[in-house]
């Protein structure tokens, strides 16, 4: 059935591509810090650890809330290591960071979904996608207060 919701097939294609690199960032940094959670170490270990639960879980529901909108605008949603890895802007890990560096290294990726989150409002601004803004506003929003709090804990 032919989707009619206001937004031509082709943008309705470039707002899905620009989320799927949102969903690989997002999904990309939930695994990190899921990492993160079980292997930190150190005195800050109770509040670290307690911490990065929070942040992945709201990472969890997040990752869904960006592939439902993929479907919405008619297009399938990645959802493979492989397609994430492709699509990401953030590494990997590779081994197990000290606190201070799980910490830093959190920061940027909260930065790098922030950023990847910005350049696809503007394309879904230009076509009036209200949803699709409502939700890249939402997920701005988390993750620069989110690297914030964690930028505090480096000072």
């Amino acid at each position: 059935m032919t989707i009619d919701i206001g937004i031509d097939a082709g943008k309705r294609q470039e707002i899905a591509d620009g989320l799927s690199r949102v969903l690989a960032d997002s999904y990309t940094l939930y695994l990190k810090t899921h990492n993160f959670h079980w292997n930190v170490t150190g005195p800050m270990f109770q509040t670290l650890h307690l911490m990065f639960e929070v942040h992945y879980n709201e990472l969890a529901l997040a990752v869904d809330l960006v592939a439902e909108r993929i479907r919405a605008l008619g297009f399938p949603a990645p959802g493979t290591y492989k397609q994430f890895a492709a699509l990401s802007s953030i590494q990997e890990e590779d081994g197990v960071p000290k606190a201070q560096d799980m910490i830093r290294k959190l920061v940027e990726g909260h930065e790098t979904v922030a950023r990847t989150a910005r350049g696809v409002f503007k394309l879904a601004e230009s076509v009036s996608d209200q949803p699709t803004c409502d939700l890249l506003t939402q997920r701005m929003q988390v993750h620069e207060k989110t690297a914030w709090m964690l930028r505090s804990l480096l000072e």
